[in-house]
């Protein structure tokens, strides 16, 4: 999904931003801070990549004939299939 160097840069964005708007107040180094931000980062995309692919298995065996990924179907039941499982893990 993001590349080392993506999440690094995001890291960088959302500390700078944190600081410049005083919404927090250090009491670590920025070095510590970061780090907490980018294991953040790479837990939501970790569930994000879990509930895709759960998603995508139950899509492959939902029904007898093939839903072609990318329809129109698809996408609807891919998106109400993830939703749902978003709520089943309490992210939603």
């Amino acid at each position: 999904m993001l590349s080392e160097s993506k999440v690094n840069a995001l890291t960088n964005k959302i500390l700078t931003e944190l600081l410049n708007r005083k919404l927090i107040i250090p009491k670590v180094d920025e070095t510590t801070i970061r780090k907490e931000i980018k294991r953040t980062i790479q837990t939501e995309l970790e569930i994000i990549r879990d509930i895709d692919a759960s998603v995508r298995k139950k899509l492959q065996s939902f029904s007898k004939k093939s839903i072609i990924e990318g329809s129109m179907e698809w996408e609807v039941l891919y998106k109400k299939m993830y939703t749902e499982e978003e709520k089943r893990r309490g992210i939603k």
